[in-house]
């Protein structure tokens, strides 16, 4: 026992990566070994580090990708099957392990105001799949699947994919994925508009941090003011929206970004945006 005076208490391993370069935020989720199977502590980690994200000024983007051969397939089921973990009988049943949906990474995601890419490197499964939906891009590796196999597990899309998948597919198409708990391939995701592109695998990285790049070179206030009013939109009238455009743009055209945006134009010049 005298051996263990003066030892640092044993750390729990980052299950959520997070590195901030160039003005984008990377959370890589870490679990390669569990193919990035959700625990608690790593949806813990991801809605802290989402939000940290969200608040710091010098972040302009987030990229969520996955250590590994995955990006995520799900809540880990053999956690779950052995007692402990996410969908087991003790979390079902107590309380005081039960998910504060308020600050659940698919609320998280859907509110913050900073773009969000998922770098889709792998299959994305069950809550992996919802995770990825609830960023605003995926660029997908050529090996990337969408699986929505809840269905087959006797559940429902549980994080927002119920939400999403009818405004991104319409509701013929997301009920025909969504009832069959169909597989689909980065192809198949691409042609029916989940992704926005489809990279060669050793690509992914790059080409995911070359689109993030190209969004924060831009005026960051008015990259989150028009993701903010996208999501409004999708819950009001044209007329009550457009009124909140207009309030949004009076905003901005007080803004030092929206000086340089105009001056830099005319100059002929890349734009220096500072986020004031």
């Amino acid at each position: 026992m005298a051996d263990d005076l003066g030892k640092a208490p044993k750390q729990t391993a980052a299950e959520v990566l997070y590195e901030v370069a160039d003005g984008v935020a990377t959370l890589t989720l870490n679990r390669p070994d569990r193919m990035n199977a959700i625990s608690g502590p790593m949806l813990m980690q991801l809605s802290e580090l989402l939000l940290k994200a969200n608040a710091d000024p010098k972040v302009r983007v987030v990229i969520l990708t996955g250590a590994g051969r995955a990006f995520c397939v799900g809540l880990d089921l053999v956690d779950a099957t052995q007692g402990s973990g996410i969908g087991s009988a003790a979390s079902v049943q107590a309380p005081s392990v039960n998910l504060d949906l308020r600050t659940a990474p698919p609320t998280v995601l859907f509110a913050m105001d900073k773009p969000t890419i998922c770098a889709l490197n792998g299959a994305a499964a069950g809550y992996g799949l919802d995770t990825a939906l609830g960023c605003d891009m995926r660029i997908m590796g050529e090996s990337g699947k969408l699986a929505a196999a809840f269905v087959k597990r006797g559940v429902v899309p549980e994080s927002g994919g119920t939400w999403i998948l009818p405004r991104l597919l319409g509701w013929a198409k997301a009920a025909e994925v969504i009832f069959t708990g169909r597989t689909l391939s980065a192809a198949e995701s691409l042609e029916l508009g989940l992704a926005n592109e489809v990279v060669p695998d050793a690509e992914l990285q790059a080409r995911a941090r070359a689109v993030a790049t190209e969004i924060a070179d831009n005026a960051p206030l008015a990259v989150q003011s028009a993701k903010r009013l996208m999501r409004m939109g999708l819950s009001e009238g044209f007329n009550d929206h457009v009124h909140h455009v207009y309030l949004q743009f009076l905003q901005l055209v007080r803004t030092q970004d929206f000086r340089e945006g105009m001056t830099s134009f005319l100059e002929k010049r890349p734009a220096d945006f500072q986020g004031r």
